[in-house]
């Protein structure tokens, strides 16, 4: 499995507006069918340049998928963001292949 993430800072100025348009867009990356699943969350840092930063990870099940996303989607729907909120907003993305996934064991008693 990939993990796509997307890290983003958001200006203050925008955040609410920027809120409601993530919680559309989330689901237009997923209705590509190249990812399984996505999270949001916050990073829980204090910025220098001030804003709030979220992490957005997106699953894949296989590098294809991953780069099939690249290849066919991920320009349309980056720009769409940038247009929207332009120097409003910075952001990177990072891919990371998942090597093992472990669970806490179930107690028995």
């Amino acid at each position: 499995m990939y993990i796509y993430n997307v890290t983003i800072n958001i200006d203050n100025s925008v955040h609410n507006e920027w809120l409601v348009w993530i919680e559309s867009h989330i689901p237009e990356v997923l209705a590509t069918g190249k990812f399984i699943s996505a999270k949001m969350t916050q990073v829980l840092v204090d910025e220098e340049m001030g804003g709030i930063t979220y992490s957005i990870q997106y699953t894949a099940k296989t590098r294809e998928d991953l780069d099939e996303y690249y290849q066919h989607h991920a320009d349309k729907l980056r720009n769409d963001g940038f247009i929207k909120f332009a120097d409003k907003m910075v952001a990177f993305r990072t891919e990371l292949k998942v090597i093992n996934e472990f669970y806490p064991s179930e107690v028995s008693n």
